[in-house]
């Protein structure tokens, strides 16, 4: 355990450096922070702190900088702090978000960008998970002769496509009634919970009286195998701005990182198993490729329900009050957008 007054040296530390990608020495906090202590003093505890693994020290006779132990106590400091609420920020993510609200895919797209913008580092987003998302109509059209279009519409504005084969028999006044029986059925049920459903009727499939309810099932089932592949990126030139992706070795890692989209996929997918803002720094990442980044976190909701995550990526010398803070507001953004309840923005609980 730390005593008071280490605490407030790392965090100094912590956040210089957050400030100016430098080695901070002991006469810079002296001067910078009131803490009425000795240039010897703050040394020793700097020190201290090294050896503690918090801290570490690029070369000889140079200063400090910090370590992913540093920046994991000083991302928990912060979570004790009060949230006070950024008008600007407030004021630029409601600005940029609040006319394309009403198109979910269009609305997840710009509030990648927009994390990016604000923050300079890379956004990242899950459209809306479809196994969580519930189920308003489907629809069946004839394509060909033994094709047929199946579109699938969310409560939450979604619209899927899939082309399935189909018994060539089969009219478009068969489709019709394959439709009717399917929506009054399956509809303001979840993707998954409908597969779940569907699973236990084709154990009964043999003694369906009615052949068109066997082939209801079957097309059903067919329509809702949607890989969730989908992920949208933004910021990569933001990102190569930054001094600490100034040499082609950096710029390679987090290239590679961003290459392999399924990486981050599986990535978001685990962040959104946990409720609230995560944040997740250097090495506490279990993919090697993430290793020497950070990122940022949080889910959105459909009612209670988290369907989609929204974060950001970036340096371990991430800006994290601020990037905790942008994460935050755009999840309960989009939330409230799902929710059509925009607004009240310094109300919110």
């Amino acid at each position: 355990m730390l005593d008071e007054r280490n605490k407030r040296v790392l965090c100094a530390v912590v956040q210089s450096y957050i400030n100016n990608p430098d080695p901070v020495g002991s006469r810079f906090v002296t001067k910078r922070y009131s803490f009425a202590l000795s240039p010897a003093t703050i040394r020793n505890i700097m020190a201290d702190l090294e050896d503690m693994g918090f801290l570490r020290q690029p070369h000889t006779s140079a200063g400090r900088v910090p370590t992913d132990k540093g920046y994991r106590f000083y991302v928990d400091c912060l979570r004790h702090e009060e949230d006070q609420p950024n008008e600007e920020l407030v004021h630029d993510l409601t600005r940029k978000l609040e006319a394309i609200r009403h198109d979910i895919n269009i609305l997840i797209g710009e509030a990648t960008k927009t994390l990016s913008i604000l923050s300079h580092y890379l956004g990242v987003a899950l459209p809306p998970n479809p196994d969580r998302t519930i189920l308003n109509r489907i629809e069946l059209l004839k394509y060909r002769g033994n094709q047929a279009v199946a579109m699938l519409f969310t409560n939450e504005g979604l619209v899927k496509n899939r082309i399935l084969n189909m018994n060539p028999e089969l009219t478009q006044r068969d489709l019709n009634r394959i439709t009717e029986y399917l929506n009054s059925e399956f509809s303001g049920y979840t993707l998954d919970e409908i597969r779940s459903m569907i699973i236990k009727e084709m154990a009964k499939e043999k003694a369906l009286c009615d052949t068109l309810i066997s082939r209801a099932i079957r097309i059903c089932r067919e329509a809702l195998s949607f890989p969730h592949s989908d992920i949208f990126i933004s910021g990569f030139s933001e990102v190569l701005s930054l001094p600490d992706f100034s040499n082609i070795e950096k710029i390679k890692e987090i290239s590679r990182a961003i290459e392999d989209k399924h990486l981050i996929i599986k990535l978001l997918d685990r962040l959104s198993e946990s409720d609230g803002v995560q944040v997740v720094i250097g090495s506490e990442n279990l993919d090697d490729e993430m290793k020497k980044l950070s990122i940022v976190a949080s889910t959105y909701k459909e009612g209670d329900r988290p369907i989609g995550t929204v974060g950001i990526i970036g340096p371990t010398r991430m800006d994290y009050s601020k990037a905790i803070f942008i994460v935050d507001m755009t999840a309960k953004f989009i939330t409230r957008a799902l929710s059509r309840e925009i607004g009240g923005w310094f109300g919110r609980k």
